[in-house]
């Protein structure tokens, strides 16, 4: 496959020439590191990591760990497949069967249609933490950020620095969160290993909200639209996935220490909005601007790479500029006239999204190690490491048993919403 463009980007802006190359080529590989990075820990994460680690306490590491370990695992393997084959999943799906690439798109679609509704809520929630602002206001002042960064005239090279920048805040956020509270680090860690109670609806949940749906493919998708796949490409696509992945673990887990140091402390939190409740508990007023400079942070990343990654799967390389343009700003305006009309609980949808994820899930990773273990020439005849498909159908196995199990939790979790 060729190289598919950004939005309002050139083919000059996209494959620069001179002294310029290295430093364009560093910065598509970390935009495409924390696209990912930042997809994965939006406002669903934060809420999801708050209510249960209220519920489950130290022992809700266990279901970070086993998030963190699956997502090394298909992450690993979407990022090679897709960089070193050049094409977006869903044309890979369509070249190993043709209609399942769209079947894949359509469920991508709708998913990130409830996850981006999920975010836009989340920035509005955290617009309103942050300043005072309405939420619906928030929201929808979010989403009109969002249209002119993607309606600007380089937006690829906007969205990469925007997105890095907001990655190496919501670390620093966080950090200074988890050094205030003070968690019991010790049993975190032990909890870790040795949980003293384990949830599989609360683990799927989680990976759906990290791992799963559009954000499975997100910056792997970006380092495709920038231009730089291939297998020459292999050692740094290979890197730079694991650094995605090492930065939104990091992130995950201190904002999981940040808001246990509180739950420990036995102060009791609102149950329709615990990210907010802990924040100001440690740190009162000031606590609560900084939950939300967090969560609107994390939400206005996610809407991005919702965005983006949702729009690409609805698009080919033939898709022109101008188009590709007016798809990214009807999804934003679809998804946030939803958001203005509906009437269900923010931290309700914002679970909600990420249980549909982990449903989904599984489906996409089919075609993935469909490609790695008998297409080798999707791959331009690249050898597949053997290693890596074993832990990827053993990933696949688990979130198929799991995502299974979700379906159960979803429609419980709607009726009681």
């Amino acid at each position: 496959m060729s190289e598919t463009h950004e939005p309002s980007e050139t083919k000059d802006e996209a494959r620069p020439k001179g002294p310029t190359m290295a430093a364009t080529r560093r910065t598509a590989f970390f935009g495409a590191m924390f696209l990912m990075a930042t997809s994965a820990v939006g406002p669903g994460f934060i809420t999801q990591t708050s209510a249960f680690t209220y519920q489950l306490g130290a022992a809700f590491a266990f279901a970070i760990l086993i998030s963190v370990i699956v997502d090394i695992a298909v992450q690993l393997n979407v990022w090679r497949v897709i960089g070193v084959s050049g094409m977006y999943a869903q044309e890979l799906g369509n070249r190993i069967l043709p209609g399942l690439g769209w079947a894949l798109a359509v469920l991508v679609f709708f998913g990130g249609i409830v996850f981006n509704v999920g975010n836009i809520a989340g920035a509005g929630i955290g617009l309103n933490a942050l300043t005072g602002m309405d939420a619906a206001l928030g929201g929808g002042l979010s989403v009109v950020i969002a249209l002119l960064i993607f309606l600007s005239k380089k937006a690829g090279v906007a969205l990469d620095r925007i997105v890095v920048g907001c990655g190496a805040l919501l670390i620093l956020l966080m950090l200074y969160m988890a050094v205030t509270t003070a968690p019991p680090v010790g049993e975190a860690m032990r909890e870790t290993v040795l949980p003293s109670e384990i949830d599989f609806f609360v683990i799927t949940t989680l990976i759906g909200g990290t791992v799963g749906g559009y954000i499975t493919y997100a910056g792997a998708h970006r380092l495709i639209a920038s231009g730089h796949t291939g297998v020459d490409h292999v050692k740094q696509i290979s890197q730079t996935s694991v650094m995605g992945i090492i930065v939104a673990s990091v992130i995950r887990f201190l904002l999981f220490l940040a808001i246990l140091g509180v739950v420990t402390t036995g102060v009791s939190l609102a149950a329709d909005n615990v990210a907010a409740e802990a924040f100001e508990a440690a740190l009162g007023e000031f606590g609560l601007r900084v939950f939300g400079l967090v969560f609107w942070v994390a939400a206005i990343t996610s809407i991005l790479g919702c965005t983006f990654t949702t729009v690409s799967f609805l698009t080919t390389r033939n898709t022109s500029p101008r188009v590709r343009a007016w798809m990214l700003a009807a999804f934003l305006v679809v998804t946030g006239g939803i958001f203005l009309s509906l009437g269900q609980a923010p931290q309700t949808l914002l679970i909600l999204a990420g249980a549909i994820n982990g449903a989904v899930l599984p489906i996409g990773f089919t075609v993935i190690l469909i490609a790695a273990a008998f297409r080798k020439d999707l791959l331009g005849g690249y050898r597949y490491p053997k290693w890596l498909l074993i832990i990827g159908v053993l990933a696949w196995g688990l979130t198929l048993y799991m995502g299974a199990e979700s379906l159960t939790g979803i429609a419980e979790l709607w009726q009681t919403g």
